[in-house]
């Protein structure tokens, strides 16, 4: 087969150009809706604009419209689409949380106890910190808890303490996602209630 002339090219290369889709208008609305629907975890705007070859601002006007006609329409929807994890996604709507809490967990056995949502909790306030700030904080050992929190991906390492070479731990974005939160900022004002841990014994050395 003979290799195509400089004109037969620029003639093929000019008619997948033309097959590709122009996205503008409601198709746009309609595209990032589809990918969306599709995806499993919060997909960043310039992800979006990237796969869609549209400028960013397009998408994230795309996003706002969206988002406001789910919340506008006249029948109470069971979606709504947020910012989350450092990028947007379908979540369900709060109005009918109980449904799809009864959906979710009916007969599972896989939910957190209460001594990891304790843990979670103090991570999530006092991040960066050391498993034994977080005993001493709880008043229990929680080596086994903060092994089960890293295996659901809810926190991480964040490097090592500088003065006693403890282990730090901090949320995840997943913790974000699974929350629906943008940051850490959106977290309710509950550290004030947590104990100081910079005045509680240094039991770092003996947890790790």
């Amino acid at each position: 087969m003979s290799e195509p002339t400089p004109t037969e090219a620029a003639d093929g290369a000019a008619a997948i150009e033309e097959d590709t889709p122009v996205w503008t208008g409601d198709q746009l609305l309609g595209a990032v809706e589809a990918i969306l629907m599709v995806t499993e975890t919060p997909v960043p705007t310039d992800q979006l604009a990237t796969v869609l070859g549209v400028p960013i601002p397009a998408v994230a006007d795309a996003l706002a419209e969206l988002a406001a006609e789910l919340d506008r329409c006249e029948r109470p929807r069971g979606v709504q689409l947020r910012e989350a994890g450092g990028g947007w996604r379908f979540y369900s709507a709060p109005a009918f949380a109980p449904a799809v809490e009864k959906f979710v967990i009916d007969g599972q056995t896989a939910r957190l106890t209460q001594a990891a949502l304790e843990t979670l909790a103090v991570i999530s306030y006092r991040q960066p910190v050391s498993r034994g700030r977080i005993s001493a904080i709880r008043g229990v050992n929680v080596d086994s808890v903060v092994r089960t929190l890293l295996t659901r991906g809810l926190i991480e390492e964040a490097g090592q303490d500088l003065e006693g070479g403890a282990t730090l731990y901090r949320t995840t974005s997943y913790f974000l996602e699974r929350l629906g939160l943008r940051d850490l900022d959106d977290l309710p004002p509950l550290a004030p209630y947590l104990p100081d841990i910079d005045t509680l014994e240094d039991i770092d050395g003996s947890s790790e």
